[in-house]
C-alpha cells in the first residue's frame, strides 16, 4: 500500500505529465511547419546567393541527368522551389499543395544516393557527409507525414441518393 506522501507525488507527476503532453500536442504543428520553413527556405537562399556546400553533388546529378549545361538554370529553379515549399509551410491552407511539392523535391534531392553513389556512399551503408546530408531528409518527411496528418478532411458532397 501506498503512503500518501507517495500518492501525492504520483499525482503531481502524472499531472505535469499530462501538462507536458497537452504542451506538445498544442505546439507539434507550429513547430513542425517553422522547423521545415527555415530548412527549407534557408538551404535554398544558400544556393541562390551560390553559397551551398551541396554544389558539387548537385553538378554531379546534373551532369549525369539533364547535362552539366543546365546545372545553373537548373540549380536557381531547385533553390526558389525550396524557398517557395519553406514558405507555403507557414500557411496552413496550403498544406494540400505542399506535401507533394515536398515529395517531389525529395526525390530529386534524395536521387543522389542511386544516380550519384561515389558521391554519397563511402562504402557498402556507409554513407559520405553528403550522403548522411541526404538521408536526413527522413526526418523532414517525417514532419511533412506528421502536418499532414492534422489536416482536416474535405467537406464530403452528398451523394442524391436514386
Amino acid at each position: 500500500m501506498r503512503s500518501k506522501a507517495t500518492q501525492r507525488t504520483t499525482k503531481t507527476v502524472e499531472a505535469l505529465d499530462l501538462r507536458i503532453i497537452d504542451w506538445f500536442k498544442k505546439t507539434y504543428i507550429p513547430v513542425a511547419r517553422i522547423a521545415i520553413f527555415v530548412v527549407y527556405f534557408y538551404f535554398g537562399i544558400l544556393k541562390i546567393f551560390d553559397l551551398s556546400p551541396a554544389s558539387p553533388l548537385a553538378i554531379a546529378l546534373t551532369q549525369k541527368t539533364i547535362g552539366g549545361q543546365y546545372f545553373h538554370t537548373a540549380f536557381i529553379v531547385l533553390a526558389v522551389v525550396e524557398c517557395i515549399i519553406g514558405i507555403l509551410f507557414l500557411i496552413p491552407r496550403a498544406t494540400r499543395v505542399v506535401i507533394p511539392l515536398l515529395l517531389m523535391h525529395m526525390v530529386i534531392v534524395c536521387s543522389p544516393l542511386v544516380l550519384v553513389p561515389d558521391m554519397a556512399w563511402n562504402g557498402f551503408l556507409v554513407p559520405s557527409l553528403e550522403g548522411q546530408y541526404i538521408i536526413k531528409n527522413i526526418a523532414i518527411v517525417a514532419l511533412a507525414v506528421g502536418i499532414a496528418a492534422q489536416v482536416r478532411p474535405l467537406a464530403r458532397a452528398s451523394t442524391p441518393k436514386s
